[in-house]
């Protein structure tokens, strides 16, 4: 079993993506730049979705991984049950016509279970779809939310400054 992602230098990121900056202090004094709260807590907040951000592939494919051991595990025992057992039964010489009722309800049961797979599978789509556009729905909302704050932060600017 392969991965398809190794290791996070193998994605094709920019550097940028890979690593969180980390401030130094440092002991020589610089020329003070004005900056903000805003600019602050915009700067890490970025930095801190661009490196979950980074994390995402490594995640799936870490989750692929193990759900495909747990899966081939799983067929390697029956494998090996069916080898083991083939010669047991062989020897018992069950009825043909049991063994094809048991093979259609074996079957039966195969294609049920494909079935609910398939539907599983669909039902997660429509969820993730679900989620994603409620996103969307949110992030007009709180554009719109956000211009009408910007707009009476610039009143209540202009109004201070009348009163200066």
């Amino acid at each position: 079993m392969a991965s398809i992602v190794q290791k996070p230098s193998d994605l094709d990121f920019p550097e940028s993506f890979q690593d969180i900056p980390i401030t130094k202090k440092s002991s020589k004094k610089s020329p003070q730049t004005k900056i903000s709260v805003c600019d602050v807590m915009k700067n890490s907040t970025s930095s801190i979705i661009k490196k979950m951000e980074f994390q995402v592939p490594i995640y799936l494919q870490q989750y692929t991984d193990l759900y495909t051991a747990y899966l081939h595990s799983f067929d390697q025992i029956f494998g090996t049950c069916y080898i083991a057992e083939k010669e047991f039964f062989d020897k018992l010489e069950i009825d043909q016509n049991t063994l094809k009722s048991f093979d259609n309800i074996s079957n039966t049961f195969r294609d049920i279970i494909s079935s609910q797979i398939d539907i599983s599978t669909q039902v997660l789509n429509t969820y993730v779809k679900t989620r994603i556009s409620t996103i969307e729905s949110f992030d007009k909302y709180a554009q719109v939310m956000m211009r009408i704050y910007a707009n009476m932060l610039s009143q209540f600017n202009s109004t201070l400054e009348n009163k200066w």
